[in-house]
């Protein structure tokens, strides 16, 4: 990969795992500094979630992939934890920020998605709303002012859709629109500073865990389209990760502001791949199941 990113500096708070994992590895790649962020490293163990992957692995994978990767324990619901996350990188890179992205999340066992709201775990659901809002906006809080001071840089907010369409639970959808909101609302006072703020999604993600519900590895992943043939549509978390470089990368980010984007919109901007050299499409593949349901109820 070209290095079109050399010299720049990136903190990935929820960079453990996932879209996370895989944004930081393709900043890496295309030269950035990156701090990896997130609670679970070697020292404490699995994740609050089960998961065995660690902040300390991203990190690695960043190095190995042409970058320098910091692997920094943090917090994000945590203010404190966070200010001198960036109380650090500001002293390490010189006062430096370039791109911020907020990928915190960890709701996937706070939602329960056969459940109306009004009988769903309040107690979950406010936690969710918590780990998946609050810890964007104390994070944005203290990454802004670096930002602001240099005249630059790239927010990106990560979530799930771009479009208005009901997300399927009341709390998990209220945190992906959210998200989306935050970038509007970032935008909206961060652009006369020189900084862009972006929702971005990703389509159907090969993320480890959903790769380990299906009992497949990334090598044998087509395997699983027996259960589930939507995954023919799916994508690595590498996918997300290039698309987040060629914004970082684009003088022209600006124009964009605001917005929320996707993966298969910008790999076709962009004219990037996903690891295997192809584009997947979640968008176009969604938009036909929509269309292939409502001409059943037709029937």
């Amino acid at each position: 990969m070209e290095r079109r990113l050399e010299g720049k500096v990136a903190v990935v708070a929820g960079g453990t795992r996932g879209a996370g994992r895989g944004i930081s590895v393709e900043l890496g790649a295309a030269g950035a500094t990156v701090y990896v962020t997130g609670r679970t490293s070697r020292e404490n163990g699995r994740s609050p979630m089960g998961r065995p992957e660690t902040i300390e692995e991203t990190a690695e994978m960043v190095e190995a992939a042409g970058g320098r990767g910091i692997a920094t324990r943090v917090d994000h619901s945590r203010p404190e934890q966070v200010e001198a996350l960036f109380e650090r990188v500001a002293e390490e890179q010189d006062g430096r920020l370039d791109v911020l992205v907020n990928d915190v999340w960890g709701g996937d066992p706070l939602t329960n998605w056969d459940t109306p709201f009004w009988e769903h775990s309040l107690e979950d659901g406010l936690a969710l709303l918590r780990q998946a809002i609050e810890t964007h906006i104390i994070t944005s809080h203290c990454a802004a002012p670096l930002m602001v001071r240099q005249g630059s840089g790239l927010i990106l907010e990560i979530t799930d859709g771009t479009g208005a369409g009901y997300r399927g639970n009341l709390f998990y959808d209220l945190a992906k629109a959210s998200v989306i909101r935050l970038a509007l609302a970032q935008s909206e006072e961060l652009r006369h500073y020189g900084v862009a703020a972006l929702a971005l999604t990703p389509g159907f993600l090969r993320s480890e865990a959903v790769l380990d519900h299906f009992g497949v590895s990334e090598e044998r992943w087509r395997d699983a389209i027996e259960k589930d043939a939507n995954f023919a549509a799916s994508e690595t978390p590498a996918y997300i990760g290039r698309a987040a470089v060629a914004l970082a990368a684009d003088p022209k980010v600006h124009d964009r502001t605001g917005q929320a984007l996707s993966t298969w919109q910008l790999a076709k901007e962009y004219r990037f791949t996903d690891r295997d050299g192809n584009q997947p499409d979640w968008g176009t593949h969604f938009q036909r199941l929509l269309r292939d349901a409502s001409e059943s109820e037709l029937r």
